[in-house]
């Protein structure tokens, strides 16, 4: 017989005042919001596209720049009319960048989640794995929706990520360095519907704005890069660190004998061996990552940091049997739309072991040091070693994949955490 639930009091991360731009991350007070024209459709009277100068130079082109116009107003309850033509348009854009807005972002207390992994972290293949399960399987368990903010982001996730991962059952490339061209982020809207207590109580929707770079391992470990191409660290609510365990000098005799020996670079599971990214040690890369958060907190040397840390090991599939056994990474999670506090504990404290037994310990003390909120995992993209550069013949079989994810949706007030009545 199973004991009941108990909900727990949610600890709660402060949402942010005002609203920041998922794009260009600038701090926007909600009367700054852009509107902009609906423009022709059919019947319907708008003003005509123009080419948007201030878009076009945050994109570095003028494809998809011209646009019916944008323009300052008060607006009420999200709508305005336009200047030009006289039509209401709920449409919404930053006034610094001029991306869009969506309208659910500016009317929610968005969060802006970043994630940072060095080079073999497995960093590509994780954001695959993770928006295909947010899209399917674990979106329809938390009651939530997750939608693209731009045709950029939609374009980008079906060529780089889901195309050859989940179609065509390719190890993705190893992500080139931001110096050989841009990268636009993936910028998504999570939006949960959540039932309030009170018979006359309507549901609410909590959103989260998800917004995930795929940056390769020397972006992470040069401060100029870092300044350049992580600007969205400093505007992070919270912070997702991939670790791949095999980057840890104690962790190669718990590793399977099928995975092959050290080689160089990738973000497939195969690659990240002792010796393959002799620059990317996981303490080195979070450590560049702390150094940026305490510039944008202002925290004096040695307080706390406040941004929630998820620190997650990748590959946990590449461990001997004898590791996982009888221990809370073995087991899966219940599935109800919840986080499990004791299954939270006990995979915190067995990746912890972990850490230790691998003479990494030190990792686990650094980030108590430097953070108020850390939690361990550990998890699975693929569920499986490759085979020759492609995804096993077992295909993808993502294991706790959305763990972290959950976890920081737990500290943002948006998931009930839960234990068994008497523990």
């Amino acid at each position: 017989m199973t004991r009941p639930l108990a909900r727990v009091g949610i600890p709660g991360v402060p949402p942010r005042q005002g609203i920041t731009c998922p794009y260009c991350f600038a701090s926007v007070a909600p009367q700054r919001i852009l509107f902009r024209c609906r423009g022709q459709s059919g019947r319907r009277q708008g003003c005509i596209p123009v080419l948007d100068e201030r878009l076009a130079g945050y994109t570095g082109s003028t494809a998809g720049a011209s646009l019916p116009p944008a323009f300052a107003a008060p607006g009420r309850k999200g709508r305005a009319d336009c200047p030009g033509c006289g039509q209401p348009t709920g449409n919404r854009a930053c006034p610094e960048c001029h991306n869009p807005l969506p309208s659910a972002y500016c009317d929610s207390p968005g969060r802006i989640v970043a994630l940072v992994g060095a080079k073999n972290a497995g960093k590509s293949t994780y954001i695959a794995v993770l928006l295909h399960e947010l899209m399917n399987r674990v979106g329809t368990e938390l009651d939530a929706s997750l939608v693209a903010c731009d045709d950029r982001t939609i374009e980008r996730y079906k060529r780089d990520f889901a195309r050859p991962l989940l179609e065509e059952r390719r190890l993705l490339p190893t992500t080139p360095s931001a110096a050989t061209g841009p990268r636009e982020p993936l910028v998504y809207l999570l939006t949960r519907t959540r039932s309030r207590k009170g018979r006359f109580s309507r549901p609410r929707n909590d959103s989260l704005a998800l917004v995930l770079f795929d940056t390769a391992g020397e972006d992470l470990r040069s401060r100029e890069a870092t300044d350049l191409h992580l600007r969205y660290l400093e505007a992070a609510d919270a912070v997702i660190f991939l670790v791949d365990p095999l980057e840890l000098p104690g962790a190669r005799p718990g590793v399977l004998d099928a995975v092959p020996g050290p080689r160089a670079g990738g973000d497939d599971p195969g690659a990240g061996l002792p010796g393959g990214d002799p620059a990317g040690d996981p303490l080195d890369v979070i450590a560049r990552v702390t150094e940026v958060l305490r510039l944008r907190h202002g925290t004096r040397p040695g307080a706390p940091l406040p941004v929630p840390v998820a620190v997650a090991l990748t590959k946990i599939d590449v461990l001997r049997p004898g590791l996982l056994r009888q221990s809370a990474l073995h087991r899966s999670r219940s599935g109800q739309g919840v986080l499990d506090l004791d299954d939270r504990d006990a995979v915190n404290a067995q990746v912890r072991a972990l850490l230790h037994d691998w003479q990494a310990g030190q990792l686990d003390t650094y980030l108590g040091q430097q953070y108020a909120d850390h939690a361990l995992f550990g998890l699975s993209a693929l569920g499986g070693v490759p085979e020759e550069g492609r995804v096993g013949a077992g295909g993808v079989r993502p294991y706790r994949a959305e763990d972290p994810l959950l976890w920081l949706l737990y500290r943002f007030g948006m998931l009930d955490g839960v234990r068994p009545e008497g523990t």
